[in-house]
């Protein structure tokens, strides 16, 4: 039985209705993940598909968009079923059009995605961490509860990113300058203790739309309960977005002071993990942020 009718036949099992294919087209985007658009009789779907061994990072992800779903906060595509077909695991998710307008730095739309994501960070947790580890792109991210968000982040972010490009040959100045940033990372928090906010955890302008209605939609979200800042840094790191969107933030519910060292230290992490992931065209990007850090904390 090919995939597509494999996955039919589970749509129909979720949904109790019959899920008869019209239609496929695949969908250009992703590094990760193969896409495509799966059609039926008045409903479409989103599916990403990828080896079946990637299984529990599909599983994960379906967690993550329900866990924002539940939030009622801002939209995302609504996970319906995943699973696998013979050498392939599968997600299927809501098929969610596009507008046919680009955000603007004066739209709307970035106003109320700005007070909707201020929203979703006040979903908040008695502990840092979330109930399953996921993945950060394809690298996994442990997400071990834990009460101490300063330690949480040493050992499961920036740690377990430093240990993972030292097993790829990244050692020496990274690995010694890493070490000296992991000791220094507690004068940063000394007046600072966040709350352990619902973070969608991959929030670039890539993993952001607006829909037909012109409503927010985020997606692919490597989701735990963490420090609301490193979500806020994340969207500093490739591009930005407006200052509409900042400034509703900010209004609904401002950032502390200290911020812009620990946004940084945040996007370290993401920094670290792209030369993990693509190789040493990173490498002078990390050791450029841990110099800034450092030189700020000493």
């Amino acid at each position: 039985m090919e995939i597509t009718q494999i996955i039919a036949s589970h749509i129909g099992e979720v949904t109790g209705e019959d899920f008869t294919v019209t239609g496929q087209h695949s969908i250009a985007g992703g590094c990760i993940n193969s896409a495509f658009k799966l059609q039926g009789k008045g409903k479409d779907y989103f599916v990403k598909t990828n080896s079946a061994s990637r299984l529990p990072m599909f599983e994960a992800e379906y967690a993550g968009l329900k866990e924002i779903a539940d939030s009622a906060s801002i939209r995302v595509p609504l996970p319906l079923c995943f699973g696998t077909a013979g050498r392939q695991a599968y997600l299927v998710m809501e098929y969610i059009v596009a507008g046919s307008h680009r955000v603007s730095a004066s739209d709307k739309s970035m106003q109320q995605f700005g007070q909707q994501l201020a929203a979703m960070h006040q979903h908040t947790s008695d502990g840092f961490g979330w109930h399953m580890h996921n993945t950060i792109g394809s690298t996994e991210q442990r997400n071990s509860r834990s009460r101490d968000w300063l330690e949480f982040w040493r050992t499961q972010r920036l740690g377990f990113q430093l240990q993972l490009a030292a097993g790829n040959g990244y050692a020496g100045s990274l690995q010694t300058e890493g070490e000296r940033l992991m000791s220094a990372l507690s004068s940063l928090f000394d007046d600072y203790r966040p709350e352990a906010s619902l973070l969608h955890g991959d929030l670039w302008s890539g993993n952001v739309i607006v829909d037909s209605d012109a409503q927010p939609v985020i997606y692919d979200p490597a989701v735990y309960y963490g420090d609301r800042e490193a979500d806020i840094a994340m969207t500093e790191l490739f591009g930005g977005f407006s200052r509409r969107f900042y400034s509703a933030y900010q209004e609904a519910w401002p950032l502390s002071d200290g911020y812009p060292i620990r946004r940084d230290v945040y996007n370290l992490y993401h920094v670290l993990n792209h030369l993990n992931l693509f190789g040493g065209g990173y490498l002078g990007q990390a050791s450029n942020l841990m110099g800034n850090i450092l030189s700020q904390i000493r």
